[in-house]
């Protein structure tokens, strides 16, 4: 008897089982719980991108010679080759040369409130500022944004959005006794809302310039003018090329002075349109592309070209 109670009472217990309801599925996650998440996933990505940099500080001997650094305070120097990785594989810019970038002590490429310097080298030749004191920004502006919009065509065959040049964030200024010459501008990629802003610094010497680009946001504006005097004291041409050795008898002029140096006519085998590609900075990867993109950084998709 016990064991027909039993057998009944398990088939109670199956026939219980197989009656019982299904549980309800999970509820989508509410709107706040999916932005966490993606900011979750996000920092990871990130988080695991900049633990793989090795930044320096101290004295820099930039590479070829040409120029030297010391990091200034509260930044910190990363080499030509990851700079190089991360202009082209984190931010989305064309594949070029760089002697290093500069970045704030506290921040890395793909932190939201990043910016960075920069720093390469054009041996266009030396440079004359004699028209230094004649120039009308206002009008460069004008030809400036002209020569980009004409260049919107080329740009969108090759890819890319097309450029808008806004106006200058900051009027070029030049300083004759330091030799090195600053400004800023306005552009809006595409249909983009967002601003971006370049911030461009030029140290004459005597064969060449070094190139120093504050890639950022206009909002960052007040913190990257702020760090130009002690980014001008900390970087200078090596001994023997800087501007006051220029031998007429030996040295190339170059073929443009302080207005074509601000109008990016010195790059005359790519032009203007090769000037904005060179410091193009996109947005925060999608969270879509972030495994893709950890893969290509890290060297798990092939050897870099």
């Amino acid at each position: 008897m016990k064991k027909i109670l039993l057998l009944a009472g398990l088939a109670l217990l199956h026939g219980a089982a197989l009656a019982k309801p299904k549980p309800a599925p999970a509820p989508a996650p509410a709107a706040v719980d999916s932005v966490a998440i993606r900011q979750a996933m996000y920092k990871a990505f990130a988080d695991s991108v900049h633990a793989t940099l090795h930044f320096q500080q101290g004295h820099i001997v930039l590479p070829g010679g040409m120029g030297e650094l010391t990091v200034p305070r509260g930044f910190r120097y990363l080499d030509s080759a990851q700079s190089r990785r991360v202009l082209t594989q984190l931010w989305g810019n064309p594949k070029q040369e760089t002697l290093g970038m500069l970045f704030p002590a506290d921040r890395g490429p793909l932190d939201k409130n990043n910016w960075a310097y920069s720093i390469s080298y054009n041996p266009m030749g030396y440079v004359k500022d004699d028209d230094a004191d004649d120039i009308d920004y206002a009008d460069l502006l004008k030809d400036m944004q002209s020569d980009t919009e004409e260049e919107n065509e080329a740009r969108e065959a090759s890819g890319y959005e097309p450029i808008h040049m806004l106006g200058w964030a900051a009027t070029p200024y030049y300083d004759k006794n330091t030799k090195a010459l600053h400004w800023a501008q306005a552009l809006q990629f595409g249909a983009s809302p967002d601003t971006t802003l370049n911030y461009n610094v030029r140290l004459l010497g005597r064969k060449g310039v070094l190139v120093l680009n504050a890639i950022g946001e206009p909002y960052q504006m007040p913190e990257i003018k702020a760090s130009i005097p002690g980014l001008l004291s900390n970087v200078s041409f090596s001994k023997g090329q800087q501007y006051a050795d220029f031998d007429a008898n030996l040295d190339d002029v170059a073929a443009y002075g302080i207005g074509g140096l601000v109008a990016g006519k010195v790059l005359a085998k790519v032009g203007f349109f090769g000037l904005l590609l060179k410091f193009w900075k996109v947005g925060l990867l999608a969270l879509a592309g972030a495994w893709a993109a950890i893969k290509r950084f890290l060297g798990f998709g092939g050897k870099e070209e």
